[in-house]
């Protein structure tokens, strides 16, 4: 009883110290505020701004600057841009989250086997994955969306093969540093089967560079799928999202900035607070810190 409290409690404190390591960091604290702000306008869109607004084409309210009604314009169509970037937070979003999280549990297990098993499966697995990272990821994506077709679902697909290769050599670095503890010794010892110790022993206790590395990669997806939709091969009209609102105001962008403008403070600063967490996320998993 005595020995289970004490695991209890030297897992909160150790999740203690990581949030005191954390906020310690001032920008780390003022991207998570920031993440924070864009994930509630996100949740809240609906409530914010009528969806029909994004949507709908108003041909009398054509390129209107910044007013009251439209605080962020129109565009060519009529259509606010307000209401468009609040309810674009959602498909852009759920591509960046998407991608990241299926991409680290594919190459996850992918890494953590390969890791583990090492030898001949090791090697075959991890050619074909350098294979796959010879080619820039925003270039695999396009051409995986110019096979499969234009949507969004395909925008996800492809931004996730392309991630994955990328989750898996950082997975299985990570399980091949602790494949050699002791308490992973032990449990072999112990006759646990191989799937038991990689998801209980060896995954755990490499997760922080997982963390890390998925939080900045977030901010990384969304902008390479904000790419696929500038040109053209995203995330189809009249949906909104926060490329393909770029790739509609490229031949207006010198008459009327304010349509380029608005969608790429929006990618900025979410780009940024992804950025600014995963920093310090990174200063506050390593255990090689010292305050």
């Amino acid at each position: 009883m005595n020995e289970s409290k004490s695991i209890v409690i030297k897992k909160k404190s150790r999740a203690g110290e990581i949030w005191r390591r954390f906020r310690k960091n001032k920008l780390a604290i003022i991207g998570m505020i920031l993440f924070a702000i864009i994930m509630l306008i996100t949740i809240l869109a609906d409530v914010i701004v009528d969806y029909n607004a994004a949507i709908q084409q108003v041909p009398s309210d054509r390129l209107l600057g910044p007013c009251a009604a439209h605080p962020f314009g129109t565009d060519n169509f009529g259509r606010d841009l307000f209401a468009r970037i609040v309810h674009g937070s959602r498909n852009s979003l759920l591509v960046g989250f998407g991608s990241v999280l299926i991409g680290v549990t594919l190459g996850g297990i992918l890494g953590a086997i390969c890791g583990y098993v090492g030898g001949r499966v090791d090697a075959i697995v991890m050619r074909i994955l350098d294979s796959i990272m010879c080619i820039p990821t925003t270039m695999m994506a396009l051409a995986i969306v110019a096979a499969l077709g234009t949507s969004l679902t395909n925008v996800l697909i492809a931004m996730t093969i392309s991630s994955v290769p990328r989750y898996c050599r950082i997975i299985r670095s990570a399980v091949m540093s602790v494949t050699g503890q002791t308490y992973i010794e032990a449990a072999k010892s112990c006759g646990a089967p191989g799937y038991r110790i990689i998801m209980k022993h060896v995954i755990p206790n490499a997760i922080g560079p997982i963390i890390v590395q998925a939080t900045m990669s977030v901010g990384a997806a969304i902008i390479s799928a904000a790419g696929i939709s500038f040109v053209g091969m995203g995330i189809q009209a009249p949906a909104p999202e926060w490329g393909a609102m770029l790739n509609d105001a490229k031949a207006f962008m010198t008459m009327y900035p304010y349509m380029v403008i608005f969608p790429g403070v929006a990618i900025g600063l979410t780009a940024l607070s992804l950025n600014l967490m995963g920093d310090g996320l990174r200063d506050a998993l390593d255990p090689k810190l010292k305050d």
